[in-house]
């Protein structure tokens, strides 16, 4: 309440003053030192508290008069809305903005996540993307969309203007503050204390400023990181507090020890300690800014008439403009906040967003200057306003008309560019600085906003002021036109490669902006009649003249053709013109529109001939270097042809030259225009026969300039898809476009966007065609979605595309030939029928009618009848075949050219003779099909000349002479294909009859055979499917015989054998966990016991391919020693850690499985009988309790009870005993992440813990795919779960017998008495398949003997087998009771739990039996995997077909009843004993009366775990992600939310605020978090970047495609084409088996392998 009184009582006496201004400076001159910049940093939030009551309550309390809280809602009476219309809200850097596609006006009007939700666009065609920051929600601005412009939240509302609000405080002093160092008067103070203050740059790396400010103020990296983040965040730091000198001394010492890293020294000013406070304060002013004029409509509009109110000394600026003038000299957190809070204010109402318009296109040259000389980027720059002031419609009309803006632009563009003006007056790029060119290309941005929607009404004012700027464009590109000319190189190769790269980029930053200015002219009809007689004017204006010699004459077959000589290989050329092309685009307009009529008079007649000669040049240029006669003018000018070609520049490049060109064709002479071409060309004298030569090379050039001259006649006759040349529409063309790209292959979609040209909104208008041309085939797992082409469109198909490449053209060939094959067609690709030329163009027919045309094709067929291949080309004759093709076509159609070849008709004869001869050449024989289409053709032409009759007419004629043809041919091809099958059927019946011989012959061995084999098969099926116990069926099969895949040798798998290995990859593994994020470590019970909870275990996996042990060896020195060398190999494989890549599949590998031959079993089933009736469960536990007990001292008593239970170990081979060791040791080293130790007492026991492990996930795999449990698994898995095994088993015969004999004893106490055994787990506590596994294979060492090497017999083995199973089994269904008891209602008294077994039973069963079964079944099953590889036997048949109903064959298979719980009846006698004993332990005795002890007591079956369930809409994950708050961080920076697929957590990766300790290393959250929640591996999406993560360890890692699909079939990585994404299950699928089957470290190292980094990612930052 005090704080309140003083805030009043301070705004009152305010009020009082005689200045007001004054007063208030001088409080805060006072106040503001004491808060901030103190020598102690406050604590959190301290500061921010003393602001709030100190300094902005009491303004609040002066802006309101009274409590801010009280004239508030007092102020609200006035507006019935306390919220604007528009949203307004600023985008950070890297958040996700929506535009619809149906509604927007242009692509940079976008919504905010909330916004596009609650608004009509979401169910419309919208895109995603990521911002760069700087913009607003365009939710509420009317002029922004077509419909929809308000969400359901900012629908608009009445405002009424705040009229009671009269006054406004001086803030504007404090935002000055900003600007100068130096301070009023009543803000000075007394202290003399300063900083050393350093600034942001983008000229220093993150390193440089870290090794900086560690020399130069001897601090540790740690405080210079925090200073480099804070710097790199806010944009400036004070890293020194003291005197003057001493902040002196740092500054110098920064700038010195910066200098040493690069010329430019970072920037450090000293600043006095109550300065840098008020700039402090100034900053916080910004936030509370926005927050106050938020508040109500009349305060913005108060804010807004402050910030531009004209000074009061007309020498100064409005407020507005010295802040936009200074941002430049601001730092990064300063120029944010000013730029937010002109988004909130000036920018939110339509009048002021005017007036603030004007003033920046003022200032505008100034600004741009400003970024220029800026090292900052653009998206903290003021100039980044332009793009929400210049894409307005009304608001762009109105600063063209007013505020002169085109003309602004393009002099701040042309003087910015000034310097690169050669003596010419033309552009030279060479030595230019690539920083400050990009810099200048931003400034055309703003061009194209302006340009963005043409008008509808032309006022006279806007002709005026458009056709200015229009002019002052036309000047800018004179100096493109003809810029960076280039001379072809004889000789010697070029020595330096010229500067391209900037001419084609500007022409591909003016290649929207062309496209708009012709837009706008065509809207006009006086305007583009204007603007073309600008463009002509300016063309014949350029100082680069086409011609510097005097015309000479040329003849050819009686015409003459008048020209300046010149010579593309020898005369200078360049590859710019956008004059020509602009002219062109608007000569086509004027047609389209029919303007054409009156363009006399605005322009003298045309000089076709000048016009066409510099794109026709350009086009000769792309000949001669496709004819490699440039080659020694380097890669530059083949780039430069490339790009003129290729589809982001081709429509204002390529394409525009082809129109002139036409354009030249239809007005020009035929024959002269042929003949002009062939100058050009420099073919003129080969087609006059005037030159000859006998150089290979030349006449390979001649060659290939006529198949490029011909070409070029193609295009010039046959492309009429242009609107103005033909009648047909934007939306045929783009269906053409698609149509030939199909043609080449199916495609996606993305790729077909990639290959198609954007319109300055970056529309393909793929969308509207797509479905007329083609069939979309839906995606598989991999792969995306295809289109395909729809077979009536095939039809379309024009071999000679002006659009293709080369390479294009012949796949696109190739294809269409082989889909014609197929289909029995003939392989003529003939041309479609075009569609026909506009009148003004019609006359371009006449070209392949005239005599030149004539006399080409005579010389061409000439040459190849002659059949010399130095003189002619296949692709030559095909071009000819297309233009006959072309030039029939046009006769039977149009009457006009038929009248006109009248004159040509003395050519026919010859003509017809040549056509006939080429038919019998072999070196055509392909084209025989194109040539007899032509023939046939040119008969119905003859007959069409002859008869004078109708068109239609002999068009059917020449159809049925065509069928005719082409049944003759379908016969004769059908006559081929039965001679060929009868050949076939002849061969099959002589194989058929040698096999009939054989079989006579050989009679007896074929009726043997399927006796025995059924025979054996039957008694094999008697005795061999148990594989437990006395009853144990024989080994099946054993190893065979292997073949090395390094050197391909053959060996039988045997004892005493050299090792033959397995490559196996051992990791840490979560997938089984029920206790997510608990970690295990050796301290407690755990290895020997694992926790019910699988919480973490040890996966041992193995691609199936064997070596033998030392090729192994040999092969792992190798790779360690060529991969050493290599870049960034240690992001691969850890070669310190035994990692390799398996030499054939190129899994990754860190060890060797050594194959163990399966020992064959010797059961004598009599003597096993006989065994059994005297050897109960009850004597069996007597034995083994006093055999562990007397274990140090004899068992002589042991063996004396059964005289045949023991038989001699097994001896292996000293290879074979080394790589026991060497998988042994990777197996303990990496489950218990550990250095490695062979003495370690756990080093068998990690062994039999990834074994068991292993099956567990194994069956867990087969169980989340429905898959039985034995015949699902591939053989390279089979076999590495058999060598698993086998392996176990023989760790007791490399380990310390004394240790296992320790194990042994320990794991047994579990169940059974065992003296001198303490701290036994409860049966609660363990997972008994572990235990089981661990029991079984360490009970042979109960048999060994200090002196000899003895194991159990097979009955003793088969009698251990069968009573572990027994008692694990009945031990882990009361486990599986105890988990279930507590969630039922009848509960035992504490008393029962001691009474006979069958009492216990019905007490606690007779509602969970199934329950129970269900529990027991997964520990069944991995039981039976394990026996099946440690004995050998085979399953039941039944057990590999489906995977229900299979308990009573499995317990069949593993020698237990079929009703589990009669084991508790067949052993009741021990049972009630063991259930009392195991009762007594406190945790079962809780469990018994219903307490559940949730970290001991699980769900049984366990719950499989599965990723995370994702939404269907990407768009949800996005929502979620902008809601996303750090946990470590209140800043608005830029976040990378990252979703974890295992737990569902949202993380905050490649933050520094969020990094953690881990093994004494700093790792970014998804490092830290993967290493507990996946024991090292993680699944990741990254949600703003649609990006799965797949991490291995803190070093490794890969992208990998989400599994979210566009409507198309593809994933958007970075959501760069930003179409809606939805979830595709299938690929989700694919993931989930990838970590389920522990095959994420293995796509890790394949993905890397593939991508061969360069510069590595630091995964451990993630």
């Amino acid at each position: 309440m005090a704080e309140s009184l003083n805030g009043v009582q301070l705004s009152t006496k305010w009020q009082e003053a005689s200045n007001r201004g004054a007063a208030i400076l001088r409080y805060l001159g006072e106040q503001v030192p004491l808060i901030y910049c103190l020598e102690t940093e406050p604590q959190q939030g301290e500061e921010e508290q003393k602001v709030e009551q100190r300094l902005l309550y009491p303004l609040e309390c002066f802006l309101f008069g009274e409590d801010p809280c009280v004239g508030l809602q007092k102020l609200q009476q006035y507006n019935s809305s306390s919220s604007a219309q528009q949203c307004g809200r600023v985008f950070k850097e890297g958040e996700t903005v929506y535009s619809c596609r149906d509604c927007a006006i242009d692509p940079t009007c976008v919504l905010c996540i909330e916004c596009f939700q609650k608004s009509v666009h979401k169910s419309h065609r919208y895109k995603m993307h990521a911002s760069a920051g700087g913009g607003f929600c365009d939710c509420g601005d009317l002029e922004a969309w077509k419909s929809g412009p308000c969400c359901s939240q900012h629908d608009p509302g009445t405002s009424v203007t705040m009229e009671t609000v009269q006054f406004i405080f001086s803030y504007r002093y404090m935002l000055v503050w900003k600007e100068t160092y130096e301070l009023s008067e009543e803000l000075k103070v007394q202290e003399d204390t300063y900083f050393c203050v350093l600034y942001n740059d983008e000229h220093h790396s993150y390193d440089h400023v870290i090794y900086t400010l560690q020399r130069a103020l001897a601090c540790d990296q740690n405080q210079a990181q925090i200073y480099t983040a804070l710097i790199d965040k806010e944009g400036r730091k004070a890293v020194k507090r003291g005197t003057l000198s001493s902040c002196q001394q740092a500054k110098d010492n920064i700038r010195h020890n910066s200098e040493h890293i690069i010329q430019i020294p970072l920037r450090v000013e000293i600043l006095h300690t109550a300065i840098m406070a008020h700039q402090t304060f100034a900053l916080r002013l910004g936030a509370w800014f926005q927050k106050i004029i938020g508040y109500l409509v009349g305060l913005r509009e108060v804010f807004c008439q402050v910030a531009l109110e004209p000074a009061a000394d007309n020498n100064q600026l409005c407020l507005i403009s010295r802040l936009m003038l200074h941002d430049a000299k601001l730092y990064k957190g300063a120029r944010k906040v000013v730029h937010e809070l002109i988004f909130s204010s000036l920018l939110m109402d339509t009048e002021f967003k005017r007036q603030f318009a004007m003033k920046f296109t003022e200032h505008y040259k100034q600004l741009q200057e400003d970024f220029i000389s800026d090292d900052h980027q653009r998206n903290i720059s003021i100039t980044a306003l332009s793009v929400q002031i210049f894409t307005v419609p009304t608001l762009a009309r109105q600063l063209i008309e007013e505020g002169s803006v085109i003309k602004v632009i393009i002099d701040t563009v042309m003087d910015m560019m000034m310097e690169h003006l050669d003596s010419n007056n033309r552009f030279q790029f060479q030595g230019h600085n690539p920083d400050k060119f990009f810099r200048v290309q931003v400034i055309f941005h703003d061009l194209r906003y302006i340009l963005i929607s043409k008008p509808s009404v032309w006022t006279e004012t806007l002709r005026v002021k458009f056709l200015e700027g229009l002019r002052i464009f036309l000047h800018f590109l004179c100096c493109m036109q003809g810029m960076e000319e280039v001379k072809r190189q004889l000789g010697q190769h070029v020595e330096v490669e010229p500067e391209w790269e900037a001419g084609l980029t500007l022409q591909m930053q003016l290649r929207h902006i062309l496209a708009m200015f012709q837009d706008w002219c065509s809207s006009d009809e006086r305007v583009l009649l204007l603007a073309f007689q600008e463009c002509h004017r300016a063309l014949m204006s350029c100082t680069n003249q086409p011609f510097r010699s005097e015309p000479t004459d040329s003849y050819m077959c009686k015409q003459i053709l008048h020209a300046r000589p010149y010579k593309v290989s020898e005369e200078p050329v360049s590859i710019h013109l956008p004059i020509s092309r602009l002219l062109a685009g608007l000569y086509v307009l004027l047609c389209q529109t029919g303007a054409i009529q009156y363009l006399p008079d605005f322009v003298d007649p045309l000089n076709f001939t000048e016009l066409a000669e510099q794109p026709l040049r350009c086009v000769v240029l792309a000949a001669q270097v496709c004819a490699d006669m440039w080659r020694r003018n380097g890669l530059s000018l083949v780039s430069q042809v490339y790009y003129y070609q290729d589809v982001k520049c081709r429509d204002e490049m390529f394409d525009k030259d082809v129109i002139m060109l036409q354009i030249a064709a239809s007005k020009m002479d035929p024959n002269h225009f042929l003949m002009l071409v062939l100058l050009r060309f420099e073919l003129f004298d080969i087609f006059n026969d005037n030159c000859s030569s006998k150089d290979q090379e030349v006449l390979k050039q001649w060659n290939r300039l006529t198949e490029e001259m011909l070409y070029l006649i193609i295009i010039i006759a046959g492309e009429r898809y242009v609107p103005g040349i033909s009648h047909v529409t934007k939306e045929e063309v783009t269906m053409r476009e698609v149509i030939h790209l199909l043609c080449i292959e199916p495609m996606a979609h993305s790729s077909l966007v990639k290959s198609l040209p954007e319109n300055e909104s970056h529309e393909t208008g793929l969308e509207t065609v797509i479905s007329k041309v083609a069939i979309f085939k839906k995606p598989g797992v991999s792969g995306h979605g295809l289109y395909e082409l729809k077979k009536e469109c095939l039809e379309e198909f024009n071999p000679f595309f002006y659009h293709y490449s080369r390479p294009q053209h012949s796949k696109a060939e190739e294809a269409q030939k082989k889909r014609r094959t197929q289909e029995g067609s003939d392989k003529a690709l003939r041309p479609p029928v075009p569609p026909p030329f506009c009148p003004a163009f019609s006359n371009i027919v006449y070209l392949l009618c005239c005599d030149i045309f004539i006399h080409i094709l005579k010389r061409i067929f000439q040459k190849a009848a002659e059949d010399r291949s130095n003189r002619w080309t296949e692709p030559m004759i095909q071009r000819v075949w297309l233009l006959l093709a072309l030039l029939f076509m046009y006769l039977l159609i149009d009457t006009d050219v038929f009248a006109f070849s009248e004159t040509g008709s003395r050519h026919g004869k010859s003509l017809f003779h040549f056509l006939t001869k080429m038919k019998s050449l072999p070196s055509l024989k392909a084209q025989n099909d194109m040539i007899m289409w032509n023939l046939q053709m040119f008969e119905v032409v003859k007959c069409l000349r002859e008869k004078s009759g109708p068109v239609a007419s002999f068009s059917v004629d020449h159809s049925k002479l065509e069928e005719s043809v082409q049944d003759k041919e379908k016969a004769e091809r059908k006559r081929k294909a039965e001679a060929a099958k009868a050949h076939r059927q002849k061969i099959m019946a002589q194989m058929s009859a040698m096999q009939k011989n054989f079989i006579e012959s050989n009679k007896m061995l074929y009726d043997n055979v399927p006796e025995s084999s059924s025979q054996s098969d039957t008694a094999a099926s008697v005795d061999s499917r148990v594989a437990v116990g006395p009853q144990q069926g024989i080994c099946s099969t054993d190893w065979e015989a292997q073949i090395c895949i390094l050197c391909q040798e053959e060996q039988e798998v045997q004892a005493q054998a050299p090792a033959m290995v397995l490559t196996a990859c051992v990791q840490r593994s979560t997938v089984l966990t029920q206790n997510r994020g608990k970690t295990l470590s050796p301290k407690g019970t755990y290895p020997l016991f694992m926790p019910p909870d699988l919480a973490v275990g040890t996966h041992t996996g193995s691609c199936g391919h064997v070596m033998h042990a030392t090729c192994w060896q040999k092969y792992f020195e190798a790779v360690q020693n060529t991969t050493r060398n290599r870049l960034h190999a240690d992001l691969i494989i850890d070669l310190e850690n035994g990692e390799y890549m398996c030499p054939l599949c190129k899994s990754l590998c860190n060890t060797v499985i050594p194959l163990i031959p399966v020992e064959p079993s010797k059961l004598n089933y009599e003597s096993a009988e006989i065994v059994g009736q005297h050897l109960t469960l009850e004597r069996w536990i007597q034995i083994m309790s006093y055999t562990v007990s007397l274990i140090q001292i004899d068992l002589s008593e042991f063996r004396s009870i059964l005289s045949f239970g023991v038989q001699e170990s097994p001896k292996f081979s000293r290879s074979i005993t080394e790589m026991l060791g060497v998988c042994a040791n990777t197996v303990h080293r990496v489950g218990l992440q550990t250095a490695p130790n062979d003495l370690c007492p756990y080093v068998p026991v990690m062994s039999w813990n990834t074994c068991a492990y292993t099956i567990q996930a194994t069956d867990n795999m087969l169980q989340e795919e429905g898959k039985p449990l034995f015949g699902s698994l591939q053989n390279r898995q089979l076999s590495g779960l058999k060598a698993l095994v086998q392996f176990s088993a023989a760790q007791r015969l490399k380990s310390s017998q004394a240790v296992i004999q320790k194990h042994f004893a320990d794991m047994l106490a579990v169940l059974v008495p065992v003296p001198n055994v303490e701290n036994t787990p409860s049966i609660l506590e363990v997972d008994f398949f572990h235990l089981l596994v661990g029991l079984d294979l360490s009970i042979p060492a109960l048999y060994q003997e200090a002196a000899v090497d003895l194991q159990p017999s097979a009955v003793s083995s088969a009698y251990n087998h069968l009573y572990l199973l027994h008692l694990l089994t009945m031990a882990h269904m009361l486990q599986v009771l105890l988990a279930s008891h507590g969630k039922h209602t009848h509960t035992l008294p504490e008393s029962d739990a001691t009474l006979k077994c069958n009492i216990f039973i019905a007490g606690v069963t007779g509602f969970c039996v199934e329950g129970v079964k269900r529990g027991v079944l997964p520990f069944l099953r991995c039981a039976a995997l394990f026996f099946n590889c440690l004995t050998g036997v085979p399953p039941p048949e039944e057990l590999s077909e489906s995977p229900e109903s299979q308990l009573h064959l499995l317990c069949s298979y593993l020698s237990l009843p079929s009703n589990l719980f009669q084991l508790f009846q067949d052993h009741r006698d021990v049972v009630t004993t063991l259930i009392k004993r195991w009762c007594e332990n406190t945790a079962i005795s809780k469990a018994l009366k219903g307490e559940i002890i949730s970290h001991l007591v699980f769900r049984y079956p366990h719950k499989r775990n599965r990723l995370i369930d994702l939404p269907e809409d990407y768009s949800v994950l996005l929502n979620q992600a902008s809601h996303f708050k750090c946990p470590n961080s209140s800043d608005d920076e830029r976040k990378h939310p990252t979703l974890c697929l295992l737990c569902g957590v949202m993380l905050c990766a490649q933050s520094p605020c969020c990094q953690e300790q881990l093994n004494g290393e700093e790792v970014g959250a998804c490092t830290a978090h993967a290493a507990i929640c996946g024991a090292g591996v993680g699944m990741f999406l990254r949600v703003r970047e649609c990006e799965i993560v797949l991490m291995a360890s803190k070093t490794r890692g890969s992208p990998y495609p989400a599994p979210y699909l566009d409507d198309y079939g593809e994933t958007d990585p970075q959501l760069g084409r930003g179409n809606p994404l939805h979830l595709c299950p299938e690929r989700y699928r694919k993931l989930l088996h990838m970590w389920q089957q522990h095959c994420v470290l293995e796509e890790i190292a394949r993905s890397l392998e593939v991508l061969n980094v360069m510069f590595p990612f630091e995964w451990q930052m993630l």
